[in-house]
Formats: structure tokens, sequence, C-alpha cells
């Protein structure tokens, strides 16, 4: 560790028994996790588990809380909604695409992207398809249906989707009707803040849309590779980039603000502590990474020995962070003295 005495201590480490890349889910009270084995599980803060549901293959996307229940799917084409509070089932599909993509839900419906890009609206209170709007062409879109797309994002009455060498494609909550195309390729990742939709693309480019229209407000070209999906925090749009460094970017112009250089790739979206950037990194060490939006030395660190490939979660004073591994790791954060 660095920067100051103890920063952190270690609360638990919980081993869900198989690997994991489906990330976390924040609750108020814990976490969601699953994992290879297909396995759900709810733990507490304390790292004791709620209740755990066991699917019949891998939980490789993150799921989606919708009120009281969450929807989960796995690999093996099984999408099914639980009760939060004790695991219930509610109902539960199979037969349907693989879910390799993290699923978003709005109040009426969850929506689900299989791996040739296809959408489908599935109703909230019976599972059942509101619509779908099929995959692109292979011609248009060269999708690699073994590779997870990114997770889409609603803005508004707008589900925003990522097909490959199509584009991004804007889509009504309402019916799956086509509202905007965009030919932006290579996404990594996108964030929305308030009617402002950001993307990040392998190429070196971040872009800003408004989400209903698809109207572009801005494209620049900070660094030659990017790595990460964008991350909009204390004003600031975060990214990552190869040689590893956490970019900061203007969300007005799309400037490049400053660079942190970071001990290896960041892959996925950060988080934050109070003015502290918790930054997980993809290496074999594993590294959390607290830095101030300024730069300079790390608050602290601390290593987990496993990489860290989704995003890490903050509850309070408490950080969970999930391991390739399948472990979920939490510590209680001091505030460093003034």
């Amino acid at each position: 560790m660095a920067g100051c005495q103890r920063p952190t201590e270690r609360v638990f480490a919980f081993s869900t028994d198989a690997s994991s890349r489906a990330g976390l889910v924040g609750l108020e009270d814990g976490v969601l996790v699953g994992n290879e084995a297909g396995a759900l599980v709810r733990l507490t803060r304390s790292g004791e588990p709620v209740w755990r549901v066991k699917f019949g293959q891998e939980v490789a996307a993150r799921p989606t809380v919708a009120g009281d229940s969450v929807v989960a799917g796995t690999v093996g084409g099984e999408l099914a909604k639980l009760g939060l509070a004790d695991g219930t089932e509610r109902w539960r599909l199979t037969g349907v695409p693989p879910v390799l993509t993290a699923l978003v839900s709005d109040d009426a419906s969850v929506y689900v992207q299989g791996p040739d890009g296809a959408v489908r609206a599935h109703a909230l209170d019976t599972g059942q398809v509101r619509w779908r709007q099929p995959a692109p062409k292979a011609e248009e879109a060269h999708i690699d249906p073994s590779q997870r797309l990114p997770a889409p994002v609603l803005a508004g009455g707008v589900l925003v989707v990522s097909l490959g060498d199509a584009g991004l494609v804007g889509l009504s909550t309402v019916d799956g009707t086509v509202r905007w195309r965009k030919p932006w390729t290579q996404v990594l990742g996108m964030t929305r803040e308030g009617d402002t939709l950001y993307v990040s693309m392998r190429n070196g480019r971040v872009g800003s849309l408004k989400g209903e229209d698809g109207s572009v407000r801005w494209e620049q070209t900070p660094a030659e590779v990017l790595t990460s999906p964008p991350t909009y925090l204390q004003g600031v749009l975060w990214v990552g980039t190869e040689p590893p460094q956490l970019l900061a970017i203007s969300p007005t112009d799309g400037r490049r603000l400053s660079g942190i250089a970071l001990p290896a790739q960041l892959v996925t979206q950060i988080t934050e502590h109070g003015e502290q950037l918790i930054v997980p990194t993809s290496g074999r060490e594993g590294l959390l990474v607290a830095l101030r939006r300024q730069g300079g030395a790390p608050v602290f660190s601390v290593r987990t020995d496993t990489p860290l490939r989704t995003t890490p979660v903050v509850i309070g004073d408490q950080l969970f962070a999930l391991g390739l591994d399948g472990r979920v790791l939490s510590w209680s954060i001091r505030v460093p003295e003034p």
C-alpha cells in the first residue's frame, strides 16, 4: 500500500467456487454475483450468502435489478426473473439465445441483446417477448458471436446498442423500431449522463451524441488505442489507454485534459470513493488503485492476485471487487486525514 498508513482493511473474501466474468451488481446492503458454474449469489456486506440459485450453465453477463426483482441469463439460453429478497423464481424461459451481454431494464421491460446483435424486449411481469429487432446482415456487422458486445444503454425512450461494423443503433423502447444509426465501430462501451451519451472506441476515438436522436455533439481522438468503456465521474470523462493510462477528457468538447499512468491496463469502468477514483487493473497482480483526480502518487493500492476486469462497487466506506478467479473481495476504506 502507498500514500497513507493502513488506508484499507479487509472485510471478507468470498469464493463463488468458479471463475467469473459477469461483474458485480451493487445493492443497498451487499452485492450480487454470477459465475462460470451457473451460480447466482446474493451476499451481505459482511460476505454472508443470503441466497444462491443454480442455473444450468454459466452466468456470463451482468444481471439487472428491477424493483424487487433481478433478471439473469446464461450462456445456455436461460432467462429468469428472481425475487431479490429470497431468490424465489418468478418466471423462467429456456431455449433463448445465449446471454453474453449485460442486461438492462426499465419499469416495463428487460432488454436482451444476443451474440449476433439481435435484440429482444421481454415484459418484466411475465417474460413474454414484447418486440424483436433482428440481427444485422452478416456482411454489414461482422460480429464475432463468441465475444461479448458492449452493454446497451437506455437514454430516455431509446435503447442504444452496438452492432459491430454496423455501428450504433438507437431503438425505440416501445416497439423496437430504429430511431437512428451512427457508423461508429470498434465500440468498447457507452455511458450516459443526462440526455448525453458518451462512447469510447478501440481505435482511439471518443464521441458524444444525443441519445434521443443520435445527433453528434463532438468526436475526438485523444489517444492511439483505448482499452475501456468511458466513465463519467466528478464532471470528467475517464477512459483507459494503451500504454496503460487513465485519461481525463472534457465532456464538453472531448479535449484531453490529463493522463495518469497505471500499472496495467484498465478494461472496465471505474468508480469513486469521495474524491478518490477507484481503478481496477487487468494485469495478473490485479491491483485496485485509488487515485486523486489531479494525479500524483496513489492514495492507496491493494493487490488481489487475480485480474480485475469488471467494475468495483462502493457502498458507503466499503469497497467490493470481483476477481477473474470468482472471488468477491471487500475492504473498508479509511478516509485519509488532512
